[in-house]
């Protein structure tokens, strides 16, 4: 299973008064490296709209607090496609001050139809990609 990383830095707007980032930051930091992944793999979120008429949604999360990251420090998001299913697939994400974790999310991702919102199959298309990563 093949790691991709996506570097992140800290501003101020990402922190509270004391200069640690804020718990919610932390979704966007992981939103941000999953859409850089698939991008990684030449697929762009609206062209799969388009063209495949699906969308990736966030069934569920679970986060692990582990050490604070601070104002203005670079860090890393891991990303690692752990599982595969019909319609899923799951995430184990970490944000990283070099082999330091942070924090640590599993992240399950539906695919679900654009029009209905129901859940759909994978492409063809997309789950090779996804299988070769996951090999």
């Amino acid at each position: 299973m093949s790691e991709f990383r996506w570097p992140v830095r800290i501003y101020y707007e990402n922190t509270d008064a004391g200069g640690v980032v804020y718990h919610s930051e932390y979704l966007k930091f992981y939103e941000r490296a999953r859409t850089e992944w698939l991008r990684s793999l030449g697929f762009e979120q609206p062209e799969l709209r388009g063209r495949e008429g699906v969308i990736f949604v966030v069934r569920g999360m679970q986060l692990k607090y582990v050490q604070p990251a601070r104002f203005n420090e670079m860090l890393d998001v891991s990303s690692r496609l752990v599982e595969l299913g019909r319609s899923r697939f799951v995430f184990e994400q970490r944000l990283l001050r070099g082999s330091e974790i942070l924090n640590q999310a599993r992240v399950e991702v539906a695919c679900v139809a654009d029009a209905t919102f129901k859940p759909t199959a994978l492409p063809a298309v997309i789950r090779q990609q996804f299988e070769k990563v996951l090999s």
